[in-house]
């Protein structure tokens, strides 16, 4: 795939859209539909044509494009959501350097394609089976990412196996992000960068 200010500026808005709609899951127990199920299906669009085809089209990573903009910034909500990025980031890396954990996140991502001939994606089993790779091949490797939320929400199982879902996408976008080229370094030097390029994606979506 390309390594180009286009790239990792998509990779990077579909780690934030994970981020952002984690923290909305969390919050309100929903999420915008589209959004949600754009970065559902980019976990098992593992062999993309490029870097924009995991997601499908610009326009399905609106919400990501707009937390890139203006997300990330000092409020209590940015500062919750650039939390869940850098947690992110943090396990990807630990991920990366654990042959034996890609392994079996390989075969756990072969089993749920194998399972799409037969169940929907969206089913509550399918989400669930989705959380729980996060769970079993993820979370492990640590550090843990802590979100927060509204307590009566968080304690229901169906929005927990979603955050966990997204927690799964926002990983997948980060390995997306360090295929294309993105360092950390990046999120300092090169996203004014990114900013100026998401405002032309936003403008013509």
């Amino acid at each position: 795939m390309a390594n180009t200010i286009y790239d990792r500026t998509i990779a990077f808005a579909g780690l934030c859209q994970a981020a952002y709609l984690v923290q909305q899951v969390a919050k309100n127990g929903h999420c915008e539909e589209n959004a949600f199920e754009t970065s559902i299906r980019a976990i098992l669009n593992m062999n993309p044509s490029s870097t924009l085809d995991v997601f499908g089209r610009e326009s399905n990573l609106k919400a990501g494009l707009n937390c890139l903009v203006s997300g990330l910034d000092s409020s209590s909500s940015g500062n919750e959501i650039t939390r869940y990025v850098i947690g992110l980031m943090a396990l990807e890396r630990k991920l990366n350097a654990r042959r034996d954990a890609m392994s079996q996140l390989s075969d756990r991502l072969d089993m749920l394609e194998r399972q799409t001939a037969h169940f929907d994606l969206f089913d509550e089993q399918m989400i669930s089976n989705i959380a729980s790779i996060y769970l079993d091949v993820i979370s492990p490797i640590g550090p843990r990412i802590q979100v927060t939320g509204t307590p009566s929400v968080l304690q229901q199982t169906a929005n927990q196996h979603k955050v966990r879902a997204l927690l799964l996408s926002g990983i997948r976008s980060t390995v997306l992000w360090r295929q294309v080229g993105g360092k950390r370094r990046h999120l300092i030097i090169g996203r004014k960068k990114m900013v100026e390029q998401a405002n032309i994606l936003l403008a013509r979506i």
